[in-house]
C-alpha cells in the first residue's frame, strides 16, 4: 500500500511537470497519480501493452495522469 502511494505521488509529480512545468501540490499530485494509474492501466490493456516492475507502474501512471490533465484542459475550454 505504501508503495502504491509513493508510485502515485511520483507519477502525479512527473505528470504535473510534463504538462504544466511544475507540480500541483502534494495532495493533488497523489490523487492525480493514483487515478492516472487506473487510466494508464486501462489504456495499456486496451492496446495490449504491458510495462512491468516499479518503473513500469510509475510510467503507466504517468501516461494515465497526462491523459487526465489533457482531457481536463480540453473540457475547460
Amino acid at each position: 500500500m505504501i508503495e502504491g502511494l509513493i508510485v502515485g505521488l511520483l507519477a502525479g509529480l512527473i505528470a504535473g511537470w510534463l504538462m504544466k512545468g511544475e507540480g500541483y501540490g502534494f495532495l493533488k499530485n497523489l490523487v492525480l497519480g493514483l487515478f492516472g494509474g487506473c487510466v494508464g492501466g486501462w489504456l495499456f490493456d486496451l492496446f495490449n501493452l504491458e510495462w512491468n516492475g516499479t518503473l513500469g507502474r510509475i510510467g503507466t501512471a504517468v501516461v494515465g495522469a497526462v491523459v487526465i490533465i489533457w482531457i481536463a484542459r480540453c473540457l475547460r475550454k
